[in-house]
């Protein structure tokens, strides 16, 4: 699973109803030992667009490229489909690293990459 990390809100209430959501929704796939990748707005950004501060409208355009959709999508769903798209990638990179690791990377090299990219929740 994958999520975009925690961001300051100025409305105290929707931060932390996000948060709860965010920790439900955590919560509900640790249950089945299942993975979560978390990626920085700034990271899905980079990965979609190549710029990591660029609007949303420019996430939204892409993911719609990317996809081969008829239509743009809502800011919401394009949000959603670009930190699934982000994290294919990353996921795909990071497997392929893996598997020429013991030939050219060493394991702190493998280490340090996975540590910027994404963090790992573990109870």
């Amino acid at each position: 699973m994958a999520i975009e990390s925690v961001f300051l809100s100025r409305n105290p209430d929707s931060a932390l109803k996000l948060g709860q959501a965010r920790g439900a929704a955590i919560c509900a796939v640790m249950v089945d030992n299942i993975p979560v990748s978390e990626y920085t707005a700034n990271q899905v950004k980079q990965a979609i667009v190549g710029r990591g501060h660029a609007d949303k409208s420019q996430v939204q355009h892409m993911v719609k490229i990317l996809l081969n959709l008829n239509e743009q999508p809502q800011e919401d769903a394009a949000d959603a489909l670009a930190i699934a798209l982000c994290h294919a990638n990353t996921r795909k990179t990071m497997l392929e690293l893996e598997a020429k690791s013991t030939q050219r990377y060493p394991a702190e090299v493998l280490s340090a990459i996975r540590g910027r990219r994404k963090k790992r929740f573990t109870l």
